[in-house]
């Protein structure tokens, strides 16, 4: 421990000491789930006081040393165990004893990121990264049905998934919805989603909604040969309608695999999201992250990033979680926010921004866990006759501001091809329409599969070439 240091622990009060131990023997034991906070303290405490007062408030603590306490209950006390003074970095270890043995998602965030984000001992404090041990994931249920299952069932391999949400994002009725879909689908598109506020308005009802849906997805697959999918937004005032919803939906006539269920999942809550997928382990469960720029935005000292919010989406069983654009769409964001959380929820084992996380819930010595993660870097399709092993994969799904030129751009920055693209504009706004936007989408994905430039490949492709005309006259006009 270096000098400065040793001034800091000299500086702390009986209490904070207790919140303490910058000599944490094996803090990677498999007790503790483990973080990073950017911190810098925001009153008269310096930063390892203060970061001993979230500890404290983050666990078992309060502002004052009270007499209730019990041996055993300060074997539950967070441990600041790490420093960087110059990136204002901390490092707290918590005991996974605390939390809620039901594998509640909500409890654990309920600690980490809930009263201390507005203490007033801080003046910024940013969960940056978490860690879990393979004896805590084995207490979370991670995803059930997964992309894997959704390629199976498409008969979709060695491309994205290609999506869009319905534009306008309000105002259809449902006729005029299901008429969307349709063209899409027709046009050679696989997945529609329900925007994030899509409910049971007035001019939409719930009800007819679903079975024009229904109606257009079982035209489109007879007109097209290929199966569809559709996320349908079953986020609602109270539990009870929530379950109607999912209810309603499966009871309309679709086949298990062509439909999801999208939830808003932190305006309506991680309960919410868990409920889903221990009530429908077989469906596909789509978590919006709608209101998530209040704490993930890189500008906003308090709140948490967006690999710490799709890790959390994947302890609770989400299928899959908007992890961004990565600067290449309309929304904020970089690849070393969007394209990291979306690897960090898609491989069995990643770096984040300071942890390696294994997935896996054997010990990632065994010889298996090796193999499982050398198949997954191979892009093959693992756990599936073998589940206690790992948890299973969280999809990243991709909107915001994406069309057919950019889509190239995007699939460059991510790595990968194994995600969902959800493109609004970039579709309905085709000169053409909708299903002119769809066939774009489709050239555009062709074009990279058979490395042809797609100014190139657009020679032979009218609706690509469309697409591209109107496009990047489009950006630079908003320019």
């Amino acid at each position: 421990m270096s000098s400065i240091h040793e001034e800091l622990v000299k500086s702390l009060n009986p209490k904070q000491q207790a919140y303490v131990n910058m000599e944490l023997p094996d803090p990677n034991n498999g007790e503790y789930l483990l973080s990073v906070f950017h911190l810098v303290p925001g009153g008269k405490f310096n930063v390892l006081q203060a970061a001993a007062e979230v500890a404290a408030e983050s666990s078992t603590g309060t502002n004052f040393k009270v007499n209730t306490e019990t041996p055993f209950s300060k074997t539950m006390n967070a441990l600041v165990y790490q420093l960087d003074l110059e990136r204002e970095l901390v490092w707290i270890a918590y005991p996974w004893r605390l939390f809620d043995r039901g594998g509640n998602v909500q409890n654990i965030l309920t600690y980490i990121v809930g009263n201390i984000l507005g203490m007033k001992e801080v003046a910024a404090l940013k969960l940056l990264d978490v860690w879990f041990p393979p004896s805590m994931l084995e207490q979370y249920d991670g995803p059930g049905y997964t992309v894997d299952d959704m390629r199976k069932y498409l008969n979709v391999y060695d491309r994205p998934i290609l999506g869009t949400i319905v534009k306008p994002k309000m105002g259809l009725t449902s006729a005029e919805y299901a008429e969307v879909c349709y063209d899409f689908w027709a046009g050679g598109g696989d997945f529609v989603k329900n925007d994030e506020p899509q409910a049971n308005q007035d001019f939409c009802p719930y009800e007819k909604m679903v079975m024009h849906v229904k109606e257009a997805m079982d035209k489109a697959v007879l007109e097209t040969g290929h199966k569809k999918v559709h996320s349908f937004n079953v986020s609602a005032a109270d539990f009870d309608t929530m379950i109607q919803r999912c209810d309603m939906i499966v009871n309309a006539g679709f086949e298990p695999g062509s439909y999801a269920f999208l939830i808003d999942g932190i305006t309506a809550g991680w309960m919410a999201v868990q409920t889903l997928r221990r009530r429908y382990p077989n469906v596909f469960i789509h978590f919006h992250r709608a209101a998530h720029g209040a704490y993930t935005r890189p500008e906003n000292p308090i709140g948490f990033s967006v690999l710490v919010l799709s890790k959390f989406a994947r302890l609770a069983g989400a299928s899959g979680i908007h992890t961004g654009t990565a600067g290449v769409g309309k929304m904020k964001g970089t690849p070393e926010d969007d394209v990291v959380a979306a690897h960090g929820i898609q491989y069995l084992r990643s770096e984040g921004h300071f942890f390696r996380q294994s997935w896996t819930k054997i010990p990632e010595s065994d010889k298996d866990a090796i193999g499982l993660v050398n198949e997954d870097m191979a892009h093959h399709v693992i756990l599936e006759d073998d589940s206690w092993r790992g948890m299973k994969k969280c999809c990243p799904i991709v909107s915001g501001g994406l069309n057919p030129v950019r889509l190239k751009s995007f699939i460059d920055v991510m790595g990968n091809v194994d995600f969902i693209t959800t493109m609004g504009s970039g579709v309905h706004a085709h000169p053409g329409g909708t299903r002119t936007g769809a066939m774009a989408l489709v050239q555009a994905c062709d074009a990279y599969l058979k490395d042809i430039d797609i100014e190139n490949y657009a020679k032979d492709h009218e609706e690509l070439a469309q697409a591209i005309d109107y496009f990047t006259k489009a950006s630079k006009d908003a320019m």
